[in-house]
């Protein structure tokens, strides 16, 4: 029996993906390594763990554990099993209040800081990755960040965990027998622990050698500080685990002490004349109590230069050799704060600023700040050159040789040709990141970098400095653990992977190796495709907003897959292009919501969406454009229609539908036809008789164009719907609305961009167009579109975004109505006449996020609910216009995590701002879900 086969036996079918499409698309982490595995399985607990890895030593198999794939050094990838422990372990337990946490590995750092919150406690780590790197990758990296330093890494606030051995033995370290449990169920490991502890101990040349190096942020080889801090044979073995990257173990579960949030905070970016003078600076930055020291370079400024908001230090600003610090500090209150700001004043006023530093307390500021900070390695990656890979490597020094460690750095990177290196990196310790880009597939280049990383090494450690701080050995430094340690203290490391993992069956080949040219292999190739792929760095951002992360494929992987193809098409293996596009076609195209939510991750702005609509378009032929042209034309019929078959449907016995509708999915194919559920309302009426068959009278503070999703779906409890909602709340408050002509053949477009239409969206454009401007016009005086369903206000803002960046004048500003009232209508109705419910969940949609009104959705829900809730796990609902009647399964498990918030929360009305979405969560939650102004106008005062 093969290794597909015995895995299959083993966990079931269904958690073992040997596809080439499979096999590929998770072979990418953000590293600059590719191995592709041979098979990936999927663990859902840690039974399945430990059956996967005694399958793989019958085998001989590696096992390479696989969670966010954030990681940089190439421990995230592998041959043999890729174990991906991400879908099932997901679980968070606040505990005590919020002094600890429970949590499982497949749970990204930002969901537990979101648990945590409320309790006013964070994770000690906080790495720039934390809204996608995942707690298992967090501890197997020993994880730090930009403010944790050593004091509140995961070694020091790990308190205990659930860890599967090499052996499938789980050790549970929090038992009160844990320790005897553990020397029956592994005498020799437990005989190895304390003699290698012994030796260690009472060697004092290595308790000193381990005491230097540890001093300073250090996650280079194994954790052997652990043998001088811990006596009990089940504490040394929890010290251990942290930062092994997968090679002794895999942790199924941590409980990790967390830290306050200091409420309070100021940041600035003090700009200097040169990294050298940021260096200078930083041990007097230390000395004033900075919380967080950022440092820049002058390519790093340059990039964020050209960031949606740019830093007011930046204004103007002609970067030449400049460098900067961000500076933050923190306190638990403003009193606090202000004290700790006026000590640290002078000495920031003493400074060379090339500009005066400016410290904010505004939390947009300072999120600008930061957001620019966490996103600069991604940025910059995706601004190298074509054809090039980046390669992002960290080190750390004692900080009083930053600064001539930074010099002597500028010189190497000169001295060995790279263009525009970055450094940037968490300077209160010392610890420089530093990234190049490179033709990787160059031998020449691959020459270069191997003479360059000897040259590094030996700069790192005649400063004192450890050659990893954050990032883990991986494979990028593997061959240079005996560089930096004693060989007593390597001989000590290579004992202890031998005594966990015997058959040397756990991510062989990371942290330790016994080839000095590890780092050069397996380098990742570069395949130019399209532009949306040729910019990914794979770093992997994108993932946790995805709809269809756990059906098919994440924007990350959709991306892989094109640069997978290409290669396979330029060496000739047609047989693998064949079956990555078999595969693609449901997995990348079909169920892709292409609801642009990667974009908003995406430290690059890649909208993997718009590249999925435009594959869709290419699928399109001559016929089916036409007939979609025609839709465009006939637009008021179609959606009449539409609603009457719901409406009929509606009231014939489910089974008589059902047996025929999936029929034609059978025959005309699952992405043509819909799949009809009795869950699913019946149809809406005309929207020209929405408003009682007038326009609101007063006035006209905007041109209203009602949604086509009203026509489709009637309102939810058959109520008056979000048009008639939108004309009470504005009859209310004596604002006026003018309807255009012929609304009910209006569209904003997305139905035809959606499905890769062009001709078509073009078409209604123009009918948009001719129709808001002769309202316009009829208005006398310049007023906007306001449209009452938030995917739609985005399909006719780019409309209008079209028209203008054309010149036509008929281009005009567009509104989401929920903006529209939280602005214009709420403050005109006079006080008590709204009277708010008890409680309510709010679902922002993926379109309110993008278009940046979810605080003008909080505002209205505040104004008629006294408490709101909006669940911690909330995200794009996967309906998109009419993939969740195409592919209902997207919508099943882009909701799933939601549906379970919801549930506990246990609201009395439960809101959203777009039908289809409000459709979807009703069917997910078994909650009825309607428009918040629908909630609103339920809640006036008086007869509606």
């Amino acid at each position: 029996m093969d290794l597909l086969d015995d895995l299959t036996r083993e966990l079931g079918a269904d958690q073992v993906l040997g596809r080439s499409l499979d096999r590929h698309v998770r072979a990418h982490d953000a590293s600059h390594y590719l191995l592709v595995p041979e098979v990936v399985a999927i663990a859902p607990d840690a039974a399945a763990v430990a059956r996967t890895f005694a399958t793989a030593a019958r085998h001989g198999a590696p096992v390479t554990l696989r969670a966010g794939g954030t990681s940089l050094s190439g421990q995230a990838c592998g041959t043999g099993v890729l174990l991906d422990t991400r879908r099932g372990f997901r679980g968070i337990e606040v505990l005590d209040g919020g002094a600890r946490v429970r949590v499982q590995p497949g749970a990204t750092l930002r969901a537990v800081n979101a648990r945590l919150a409320p309790y006013g406690r964070a994770l000690g780590p906080d790495p720039a990755s934390e809204s996608a790197c995942t707690v298992g990758g967090v501890v197997a990296n020993n994880s730090s960040g930009m403010a944790a330093g050593t004091e509140h890494n995961s070694y020091r606030t790990v308190e205990s965990m659930t860890v599967v051995l090499a052996s499938g033995t789980v050790v549970d370290t929090a038992a009160p027998d844990a320790a005897d449990r553990l020397r029956a169920a592994e005498p020799g490991l437990v005989a190895t622990l304390e003699r290698l502890r012994d030796r260690v101990r009472h060697d004092p040349g290595a308790v000193a050698e381990i005491a230097e190096r540890f001093a300073m942020k250090n996650t280079m080889g194994y954790g052997i500080n652990a043998f001088c801090d811990a006596t009990d044979v089940v504490d040394l073995l929890r010290g251990l685990v942290v930062g092994s990257e997968g090679t002794l173990g895999f942790v199924a579960e941590a409980v990790f002490r967390t830290v306050p949030v200091q409420r309070a905070a100021a940041t600035g970016l003090l700009v200097l004349e040169d990294v050298e003078a940021a260096a200078a600076a930083l041990p007097g930055l230390v000395a004033t109590g900075a919380a967080a020291l950022e440092l820049m370079d002058a390519t790093s400024l340059r990039v964020a230069q050209r960031a949606e908001h740019v830093p007011a230090a930046l204004h103007g600003l002609e970067v030449d050799r400049h460098a900067a610090v961000l500076v933050e500090y923190r306190a638990d209150d403003e009193v606090q704060l202000r004290g700790r700001l006026t000590a640290a004043r002078p000495f920031l006023d003493g400074l060379p600023a090339v500009v005066p530093i400016e410290l904010s307390s505004d939390t947009t500021v300072r999120a600008d700040l930061w957001a620019v900070r966490k996103g600069l390695y991604a940025a910059v990656a995706g601004a190298r050159p074509e054809g090039t890979t980046a390669l992002l490597e960290d080190v750390v020094v004692p900080v009083e040789h930053l600064a001539d460690t930074c010099r002597e750095l500028a010189a190497l990177l000169v001295e060995h040709e790279y263009v525009d290196p970055v450094v940037f990196g968490h300077a209160k310790d010392g610890n420089l990141h530093f990234m190049l880009t490179d033709d990787l597939e160059d031998p020449s280049s691959v020459a270069r970098l191997e003479a360059f990383t000897e040259d590094l090494v030996d700069l790192v450690l005649r400063h004192g400095g450890n050659l990893k701080a954050e990032h883990g050995t991986g494979r990028a430094m593997a061959p240079f653990v005996p560089r930096q340690y004693s060989a007593g203290l390597v001989a000590v490391m290579r004992e202890l992977k031998d005594a966990f993992d015997p058959v040397g069956i756990l991510n062989p080949g990371v942290l330790l190796t016994d080839d000095s040219r590890a780092h050069l292999a397996d380098l990742k190739p570069v395949a130019r495709v399209e532009e949306e792929v040729d910019r990914c760095v794979e770093c992997g951002y994108c993932e946790p907003v995805c709809p269809s992360k756990d059906l098919t494929l994440t924007p990350r992987q959709r991306i892989v897959a094109r640069r997978a193809r290409a290669l396979a098409d330029a060496a000739g293996d047609t047989a693998l292009v064949r079956e990555i596009d078999d595969a693609y076609r449901y997995d990348g195209v079909e169920t892709c919501a292409a609801d642009g939510m990667c974009a908003t991750a995406c430290p690059v702005g890649i909208d993997t969406g718009a590249l999925v609509k435009r594959l869709r378009s290419q699928d399109r032929g001559r016929l089916e454009q036409e007939v979609w042209r025609g839709t465009a034309r006939h637009w008021s019929v179609l959606t009449s229609a539409a609603g009457a078959v719901l409406d009929t449907l509606r009231r014939v016995p489910a089974p008589w539908v059902e047996l025929p509708n999936a029929a034609a999915r059978a025959v005309l194919g699952h992405d043509t036809v819909p799949r009809w559920t009795p869950d699913l309302p019946g149809g809406g009426r005309a929207r020209s008789r929405g408003t009682g068959g007038r326009e609101v009278q007063g006035r006209a503070a905007a041109v209203f164009l009602p949604s086509c999703q009203g026509a489709l779906f009637a309102p939810a409890d058959d109520g008056p719907g979000v048009q008639a909602a939108l004309a009470r709340l504005c009859e209310e408050a004596g604002v006026g609305l003018a309807v255009p002509a012929g609304v009910d053949g209006l569209c904003c477009g997305t139905p035809w961009s959606s499905k890769g239409y062009t001709d078509g969206h073009a078409r209604m454009a123009e009918h948009v167009l001719q129709a808001v401007s002769q309202a316009r016009d009829r208005i006398g005086h310049d007023v906007p579109v306001v449209v009452d369903a938030s995917s739609c206000t985005e399909g006719v803002a780019r409309i209008m975004s079209d028209a203008r960046a054309a010149g036509d004048p008929r281009a005009t500003e567009v509104q989401d109505a929920v903006t529209f009232v939280a602005r214009d209508v709420l403050p005109r109705i006079a006080q008590g006449r709204i009277r708010p419910v008890d409680s309510l969940t709010l679902h922002p949609t993926c379109a309110s996020t993008r278009s940046g009104i979810d605080h003008d959705l909080r505002t209205v829900a505040d104004a008629v609910a006294r408490t709101v809730h909006v669940p911690v796990d909330a995200g794009c609902c996967g309906f998109a216009g009419d993939r969740g009647m195409l592919h209902p399964e997207l919508t099943a498990s882009a909701t799933a995590a939601e549906a379970g918030d919801v549930e506990r929360l246990d609201a009395v009305e439960h809101a959203s701002c777009n039908r289809a979405c409000e459709i979807a969560m009703s069917r997910a939650t078994r909650r009825t879900y309607r428009h918040v102004l629908e909630v609103a106008a339920r809640a006036l005062d008086g007869p509606g």
